[in-house]
């Protein structure tokens, strides 16, 4: 028996070898088969993800088209509006320039008793 014993002890290191080897393949077999379950779904939410990203990117670009024309049109309303006020105090110097001249000289006084005012509350505090 003593002879059949180094056999047996053989033939279990053999078959735990082989057992060993069995296990390392189907672990193999299941990492493969994650990771091309992983890249398949990370194919597929970049496949998702690309039409959002563009619709994103339209939207923004939309928006942003849309505030640039929003400080056009206020920018022309605002010049229309200053040439307008420009015209109308011409047309009321030219047919009244001495109370023209008058309102202006006294808005210039109280223009200076207001700076006046503001410096010495300045100085004070």
């Amino acid at each position: 028996m003593i002879s059949n014993q180094p056999a047996s002890s053989s033939n279990l290191v053999d078959h735990a070898a082989h057992g060993a080897d069995q296990a390392i393949k189907t672990t193999q077999r299941a990492a493969n088969g994650a990771l091309d379950s992983l890249a398949g779904t990370v194919e597929g939410l970049r496949q998702e993800a690309a039409p959002m990203l563009n619709r994103v990117s339209e939207q923004a670009t939309a928006l942003a088209q849309r505030g640039v024309d929003a400080v056009r049109d206020s920018t022309h309303q605002l010049r229309e509006r200053a040439v307008q006020a420009s015209d109308t105090t011409a047309a009321y110097i030219r047919h009244d320039p001495v109370k023209s001249m008058l309102i202006a000289a006294a808005t210039g006084a109280a223009l200076m008793a207001l700076v006046g005012l503001m410096s010495r509350s300045r100085d004070r505090g």
